[in-house]
């Protein structure tokens, strides 16, 4: 049977965006409040999409206080008629979680992301395939009595959105997302002074002259908490021969988009994210 869905069947209309101009914390509070990793931006006072603003955004661009300087500008879009394997094949090709949907006059009607995908598209197919096929056995994990802030570190050196903590029996205990961080960080200034001296070679009367440079660089400052304090313990786990439909419905009712695998001896050897599973749809 040939599987075919339309992006009008199954798009959100209910779009969560912000405007330019606009800053930083107003986007943050906003991603907070209604927990999503990522907003569609718009022109003030129009619906015209102009931007999309993630989370990584946010994290990768601390100095940066103005979104129309921190949002991606150079974004895929999809239209309500078009086929949601393309959109799939957009997703995989570009490396992204969401796309906007947008009319022909480029204004915003909806958007659709990856879980979308995972949870309206999926389960109609019935796709028995295991998810040892799809998972990724590259899975940043550390200790869970880890400091938040070496955590981070170390989630980034994976490129991850997430990272998975052990206990001392090296078993999962627990799951740390990007939003779990930015929920336990601030962006905070500090200035660090750096002194350079300067004179003339040779010249006896000359004067050194020491010039004071002040830069003020923002970070995230994260709390005083380990893994283990901020991270969720009840963990939904697939086994390596669990359905990828089975797992996509997972995902859909526990409103998660990422899954740890684990062996038939409970040990942790994967984890399947909804951007996995989309591979299915066009297998």
């Amino acid at each position: 049977m040939v599987f075919y869905m339309l992006v009008r069947d199954i798009v959100s209309d209910d779009v969560i965006n912000v405007t330019v101009p606009g800053n930083r914390e107003q986007a943050l509070n906003l991603m907070r409040e209604k927990n999503v990793s990522g907003v569609c931006v718009v022109k003030e006072g129009t619906n015209k999409l102009v931007g999309i603003l993630t989370r990584s955004d946010l994290i990768e661009n601390p100095d940066e206080e103005q979104i129309a300087l921190i949002m991606s500008r150079d974004m895929i879009t999809a239209s309500l008629n078009e086929n949601v394997k393309e959109i799939a094949f957009k997703m995989l090709e570009n490396n992204i979680r969401r796309v906007p949907v947008v009319d022909d006059d480029g204004d915003l009607v909806g958007i659709l992301t990856s879980f979308d995908l995972v949870a309206l598209a999926i389960p109609e197919m019935d796709i028995e395939d295991p998810v040892e096929e799809y998972m990724t056995k590259n899975v940043p994990t550390t200790w869970e009595q880890t400091p938040l802030n070496v955590a981070f570190e170390i989630m980034r050196f994976f490129n991850s959105k997430s990272i998975l903590s052990l206990n001392n029996e090296g078993k999962m205990s627990g799951i740390l997302t990007e939003t779990d961080f930015i929920n336990e960080s601030e962006v905070v200034s500090e200035t660090s002074v750096h002194n350079s001296s300067v004179g003339t070679e040779g010249d006896k009367w000359s004067w050194d002259s020491t010039t004071v440079l002040y830069v003020e660089k923002n970070h995230l400052k994260f709390s005083n908490k380990v893994v283990k304090d901020a991270s969720t313990s009840n963990v939904s786990t697939a086994n390596t021969k669990t359905k990828v439909s089975d797992c996509a419905n997972r995902m859909r009712l526990d409103n998660i988009e990422q899954i740890p695998v684990i062996n038939v001896e409970g040990d942790l050897v994967g984890l399947v994210r909804a951007n996995d599973l989309i591979k299915a749809l066009i297998k």
